[in-house]
């Protein structure tokens, strides 16, 4: 049995990461979407294990400690970061485990990991994200306006992703995840699975 790989989904805030993965996701049964650990206050109508694993700072601090964590940011005083047992126990039983982080974190993770499937989802043009995020009407201009000098740096991160889908249409670049997704299990590294044993 194949292993299974870690995906990364980067991209800026409003460029549609959750509708594309989803779609993905939707047509893939190899997949399975990471649950991130974070020390944020649960929301209503979050729920634990599923939305994220919410824990006190003392517990994250601990993971840390104990380097059970494949990467960890700080955000708006609040810890985020990826559980690796979960990961790992997934990748054993050939399921390919999705990690939808922020670009800071994915920068950790490619320091520490060189098997990443790394993939950024990048806006037809940072006009139309402009459009995208000044356009919503429950973000506040100021932290719109934010949100656009961080995309800004997120986009120029692109290059250090393997690879970078345009989302114009949720549809095309879900399709292009999956042409992805599907070339890299066909790599040559797998098949000296499959070759004969030597003969004593």
């Amino acid at each position: 049995m194949k292993r299974g790989k870690i995906i990364v989904l980067s991209g800026p805030s409003g460029v549609g990461k959750g509708t594309v993965l989803r779609e993905v996701m939707r047509n893939r049964s190899d997949l399975q979407f990471s649950v991130s650990a974070t020390t944020r206050p649960i929301r209503p109508n979050e729920v634990n294990g599923e939305n994220y694993w919410f824990m006190d700072k003392a517990q994250f601090e601990q993971l840390i400690s104990d380097d059970a964590l494949l990467e960890y940011v700080t955000y708006a005083d609040n810890y985020y970061g990826t559980p690796i047992k979960p990961v790992e126990e997934a990748m054993d039983n050939g399921i390919h485990v999705v990690l939808e982080i922020e670009v800071q974190g994915a920068m950790k993770l490619f320091e520490r990991r060189d098997d990443v499937i790394s993939i950024f989802i990048a806006p037809p043009s940072f006009e139309e994200l402009k459009r995208r995020l000044l356009g919503r009407g429950d973000t506040a201009q100021q932290i719109a306006e934010k949100r656009l000098r961080i995309a800004r740096w997120e986009c120029e991160a692109a290059k250090k992703y393997k690879y970078v889908v345009v989302n114009d249409d949720v549809q095309r670049a879900a399709s292009e995840i999956d042409a992805i997704l599907t070339a890299e299990s066909c790599r040559s590294e797998y098949y000296e699975m499959i070759l004969p044993e030597e003969e004593m």
